[in-house]
């Protein structure tokens, strides 16, 4: 059996059995077909996802159901950053297969991460997946579907396997359609992949090595998304403020100058952005909270660890005086900057001083939230090498003292808003209440208020005036901002 990856035919062959990418004929019929999409893990995939249901519904006409019993077609996008990722991937595969004995015309799709450690061998274990593709490869996908119709009469041993998990550089960006709005955010990817090689990570392997969206593409999604109504872009990468787009002219914009040209597009209110890199968080990028408005005062900068034993372990290739300098010279311009970091712990070789190092580091820093889990060995990383010797219990008691008190800083950040005025986001009406307006404060806390429907999509000043729960506030309205439009 064959394996066919999808390469336009301007690009050169990965392999003998590569072909071209055919072309793919728009579906004329008039059948409501619909898609389910499993999404795992990051942001990055959920934008991926999105793009993925933009896509099919150009191509072929796919609407996007709730109900994976409903759908025509199932797909599953994946993430590998934790433990047992793979096990997760075929149990959840396990389900749907018996939909798909129940419906065989049911179509089955495997994306994302886990798509691009496992290649075919997803196919070997669940021969009823029907397409395997890569975060690098998800606009091939009506060309892979149209593939897997041509030849679902054709007997097994003829059939060829649907699997392209090659990295095609920036290409999918090339092929995407435009993004459809839902609400007044959006996500835009602005770059692929990562270069720095953190020894725990599978990011370069699964996604490949790090290249950025041409500057004009991405101010021209973005332009149409705030044409559209879009009000806050959240600018996505492995490595965000690693951005290197090339210019029309073939210079290099910066992050820090694209920060600068996206607060320049009318419509666009608030800018925030993820995953950034404590390298890669310039003086240029710090003067930008202090120039831009649009800026939150809310970063996610991931640290890992507050040792620079286990930094160095992990080839993080920076200390922590380092990640604490750039965080006092932000909070000098933004005194009021809320931070959020990603921690493991556990890591192989990671001790009893060097996690004291940790924990003092978060009530230090003092976080408002952090993504913290326990390190778990990922197949082909330098770190699944290394000797870990520490207590599953131990590890376990870590997490918990971590977790413990970064949850009080965040509940003592929610209860400081008590009497303050926020710049609040409106994003909908109440489905609880319809005098209620419901909307998202710079630090991502729920602000509801009394208010008129009409002014959902704007900005609004509103004065807390009492808390309910650790992620809802309510207040009073001050001023509604002009439409920025």
């Amino acid at each position: 059996m064959t394996v066919q990856t999808f390469i336009p035919a301007r690009a050169e062959a990965a392999s003998e059995n590569t072909v071209s990418q055919p072309l793919h004929t728009s579906d004329v019929s008039n059948a409501v077909k619909k898609l389910y999409i499993e999404t795992q893990g990051c942001q990055m995939n959920e934008y991926d996802s999105h793009r993925m249901a933009d896509l099919l519904g150009d191509s072929h006409g796919y609407v996007l159901t709730n109900d994976p019993k409903d759908a025509d077609i199932l797909l599953m996008n994946t993430c590998s950053i934790r433990e047992k990722a793979q096990e997760k991937v075929f149990s959840e595969l396990g389900r749907w297969r018996k939909l798909k004995e129940k419906n065989p015309d049911l179509v089955i799709g495997v994306g994302g991460c886990v798509a691009s450690q496992e290649g075919d061998n997803i196919q070997k274990r669940a021969p009823y997946v029907d397409m395997v593709f890569g975060p690098q490869t998800l606009h091939r996908l009506p060309q892979m579907l149209d593939q897997h119709n041509d030849q679902v009469e054709k007997p097994k041993q003829d059939k060829i396997k649907l699997v392209d998990i090659s990295f095609p550089d920036i290409e999918k960006f090339d092929f995407l359609p435009e993004p459809r709005v839902e609400g007044y955010k959006a996500f835009v990817s602005i770059m692929e992949g990562c270069s720095k090689y953190c020894s725990f990570c599978v990011v370069p392997y699964t996604r490949g090595e790090e290249v950025s969206r041409p500057l004009d593409d991405v101010l021209a999604e973005i332009a149409g998304l705030a044409e559209k109504g879009v009000r806050e872009i959240s600018l996505l990468g492995q490595n965000v403020n690693g951005y290197r787009g090339e210019t029309f002219d073939g210079k290099i914009c910066t992050f820090a100058d694209l920060l600068r040209l996206v607060s320049e597009i009318p419509g666009i209110g608030r800018l925030r952005y993820t995953t950034s890199h404590p390298l890669e968080f310039s003086e240029d990028l710090i003067q930008c909270y202090r120039d831009l408005p649009q800026m939150v005062s809310h970063l996610h900068l991931p640290v890992q660890s507050g040792s620079n034993a286990v930094l160095q372990a992990m080839k993080r290739n920076h200390t922590i005086d380092v990640y604490i300098n750039k965080i006092e010279k932000l909070r000098e311009i933004r005194p009021d900057m809320h931070l959020s970091s990603d921690f493991i712990i556990g890591f192989p070789g990671e001790t009893d001083e060097h996690f004291a190092e940790t924990l003092q580091f978060i009530k230090d820093l003092d976080f408002d939230h952090s993504y913290s889990f326990i390190y778990s060995k990922r197949p082909g990383t330098p770190a699944s090498e290394l000797e870990d010797t520490t207590p599953e219990e131990v590890k376990k008691d870590r997490l918990a003292q971590v977790q413990k008190v970064i949850k009080q800083s965040s509940i003592d950040k929610t209860d400081a808003m008590l009497g303050t005025v926020q710049r609040v986001l409106i994003e909908n009406v109440s489905n609880k209440d319809p005098n209620l307006l419901v909307g998202t404060a710079d630090n991502t806390r729920l602000v509801t208020f009394i208010g008129d429907a009409t002014w959902v999509g704007r900005f609004a000043e509103i004065e807390i005036t009492e808390i309910k729960t650790l992620n809802l506030v309510y207040g009073e309205l001050l001023n509604l901002e002009p439409d920025v439009a």
